[in-house]
């Protein structure tokens, strides 16, 4: 039966008769290891993905090509012969011993090497990536300390510490710490292990610098809690016009440390020198550090400094790209001294060229530097406002591109898609939340717990904002979120409630006021809500500010207080900036919250058909949050056509596209472990 020549047994014989059995073992040890090998170094070395498939693919081919091969040829002591048929055998050829031997120990060899690689893949790799996860590549790098006698001189430590952030943010295998969460640092007495679990964060970055003369020293340490002393720590002693060089290598040095992925465009990123001129570089430190020294002490005096060193930089290099958006953020810092408010801004109408300006910094910028991430921001911004949805999706992406650490792209973009889709606008926010844990931090936690009350999760945002509250003790913030949720479950009496714990005669915050005269009018209080709306406007004139989509709220106050002229010069004031801001295609009207506005003054004034056809317009909206699901139901100026089919099938509509996204949400948190 063996003797037939298609038996399998035969076959097997053969192969092994021929060594392709032994060859094939061998081979599959040495590209096992091959393989592990590239896993692990061409990661580091930025390869793109595609490199480790293409080295796969080659190791197939060679398997056929050595399988082929082993089968037609031999390798002997008198070196490589082709092996003959077994019918041409004429006597039984014995293995002389060495030859045996050698073939057994590689044989051997490789089978341990197998099961050994097998093992370590399967129990090695499951505790590396464990190591990886509890690693988690993120780092803050905390305010250098000057070597300086002269406190003068803190701003190059600081430009020093800012560059090397900077650098780190670029590179998307790492989470770092903006530098607004390391600021709280500056002259602490807290240890390293507080430090990180109060950020969050596996690692910090510690140095110090001078510079004298031509010369500059830069000492810096990685730290790692738990672990004795540095894990990691080096000095540069370099000459000054090395310095962008020195904080280049830091930075990859670091992120090597980190095993941090580094990619080619994110090295050519770190490597790039911002300015040929040191006189000019010099200027901007001293610029930015003004810039954040506002930041800090909403000193205005700070901020027109800052704005004069800036244009002193761009004296010595006039194609100093960020320059340019320094000047931006001074700029929209003049106009909003709270960074946050500046960003969360959208339903005002602000007088003045200070946005075209921005975006015109920013344009010029990105003609000098094309790769420049907060120019990228701020025009994402800049569209934001204006309703330009597209745009500014296009800017903001380019922007987490060339910065995968900007909080405040994130911060934008998850403002931007909170009107379009909740779930993306979440994780931005998210995002936005795990590198910034400065001083905007309660800001972001209590506008991340409004989005959630907006897609109904009461209970969820009210943890954000409890903790925004244990963050900055802002009781007036605490109350005024609260009100709004109660606003917008319509159970107006309790916003009331709220409001008034923290209403003084001193406060003239708009949005405490716009929150009395706003639920004063829907609980039927109309004296109150007068009272109340009218000192809202008078507020944001003196502010240079003015409200385009609450004209015809005050409006119908007045008339249920007796003053129809008034009212009616505010109704017809409502009409006139609602229509502008179509015609320019403002942010409310993208929205298609004027057309909302429109339709309501309409129905009041008993213009059914002009009311209709703004509603229809108005309905196009693709998602809808509680709060319009409350006022749309509740909305006094539509009493006049709320029981006719089409006004109620509105509201059915209105309903039912609150529920998808608010169904869309909690999925999302499902999947996410987060419900």
């Amino acid at each position: 039966m063996s003797d037939k020549p298609n038996n399998p047994l035969n076959f097997w014989q053969e192969l092994k008769r021929r060594k392709v059995i032994r060859v094939i073992v061998i081979y599959a040890a040495a590209a096992l290891a091959i393989l592990e090998a590239v896993d692990i170094i061409f990661p580091r070395m930025g390869f793109p993905d595609w490199t480790i498939t293409f080295v796969i693919f080659l190791l197939v081919i060679g398997f056929v090509i050595t399988v082929i091969l082993s089968w037609i040829y031999d390798v002997t002591p008198e070196g490589i012969e082709k092996t003959k048929p077994v019918h041409e055998i004429t006597e039984k050829v014995t293995e002389k011993p060495l030859t045996v031997n050698a073939w057994k120990i590689a044989t051997y060899i490789s089978v341990v090497v197998i099961i050994g690689l097998i093992i370590f893949n399967i129990f090695g790799r499951r505790g590396k990536v464990e190591d990886l996860v509890i690693l988690d590549k993120s780092i803050a790098v905390l305010p250098f300390r000057s070597l300086s006698e002269d406190p003068e001189k803190q701003y190059l430590a600081d430009g020093a510490m800012d560059a090397i952030l900077l650098h780190l943010s670029k590179i998307k295998d790492l989470r770092v710490m903006a530098r607004t969460s390391v600021e709280q640092y500056r002259e602490t007495d807290k240890t390293a292990t507080a430090i990180c679990q109060e950020l969050d964060v596996a690692f910090l970055l510690e140095g110090s610098f001078q510079k004298y003369g031509d010369q500059a020293r830069l000492i810096v340490q990685l730290i790692e809690p738990g672990k004795e002393g540095h894990i990691w720590a080096k000095e540069y002693d370099r000459n000054w016009t090395d310095i962008f060089s020195v904080q280049s290598e830091v930075a990859q040095s670091i992120a090597r440390e980190l095993q941090a992925v580094i990619t080619p465009v994110e090295k050519q990123l770190i490597e790039k020198v911002p300015t040929t001129n040191l006189t000019a570089y010099d200027f901007y430190q001293r610029g930015s550090e003004g810039l954040w020294k506002f930041f800090l002490m909403r000193n205005r005096e700070v901020l027109d400094r800052a704005t004069d060193l800036f244009n002193k930089a761009l004296e010595y290099d006039s194609t100093f790209a960020q320059v340019y958006t320094g000047l931006a953020f001074t700029k929209l810092m003049k106009s909003f001294p709270n960074i946050i408010g500046a960003f969360l801004t959208s339903d005002t109408y602000v007088e003045g060229d200070f946005l075209d300006t921005v975006v015109i910094l920013s344009d010029i910028a990105l003609s000098y530097d094309d790769q420049l991430a907060e120019a990228y921001t701020l025009k994402g911004y800049y569209y934001t406002i204006k309703g330009l949805k597209e745009k500014a999706i296009k800017e903001l992406n380019n922007a987490i591109k060339f910065n995968p650490n900007d909080w405040i792209a994130y911060l934008v973009t998850g403002i931007l898609y909170c009107d379009y889709d909740l779930v993306k606008g979440l994780e931005n926010l998210h995002l936005a939340v795990s590198i910034n844990r400065g001083s905007e931090l309660p800001e972001l936690l209590r506008y991340t717990g409004i989005v959630y009350i907006n897609a109904g999760f009461t209970e969820k945002g009210n943890l954000y904002i409890q903790e925004a509250l244990k963050l900055d003790d802002d009781s007036i913030a605490y109350y005024r979120v609260l009100s709004f949720a109660e606003t917008s479950r319509g159970d107006y009496e309790k916003a009331i409630e709220f409001i008034e714990k923290i209403y003084t005669e001193d406060i003239k915050d708009p949005n405490i006021l716009w929150a009395l005269g706003y639920n004063y009018m829907f609980n039927g209080q109309f004296e109150e809500a007068l009272r109340y709306y009218a000192i809202f406007y008078e507020t944001l004139k003196s502010i240079d500010q003015l409200s385009v989509n609450n004209m015809h709220r005050i409006a119908y106050v007045y008339w249920q207080n007796g003053f129809r002229e008034e009212a009616e010069y505010y109704f017809n004031e409502q009409i006139k900036y609602s229509n502008r801001d179509n015609e320019l295609g403002q942010l409310m009207s993208q929205l298609l919250y004027t057309y909302y506005d429109l339709a309501g003054t309409y129905s009041f004034r008993g213009e059914k058909k002009k009311a209709y056809e703004n509603l229809r317009i108005f309905n196009q909206r693709q998602i809808e949050l509680r709060w319009m699901v409350t006022l749309i139901k509740n909305d006094p100026l539509f009493d006049s056509i709320r029981g006719e089919p089409e006004f109620q099938q509105i509201i059915k509509d209105v309903e039912a596209k609150y529920q998808t996204e608010h169904e869309r949400v909690r999925q999302w948190l499902e999947e996410n472990d987060m419900l």
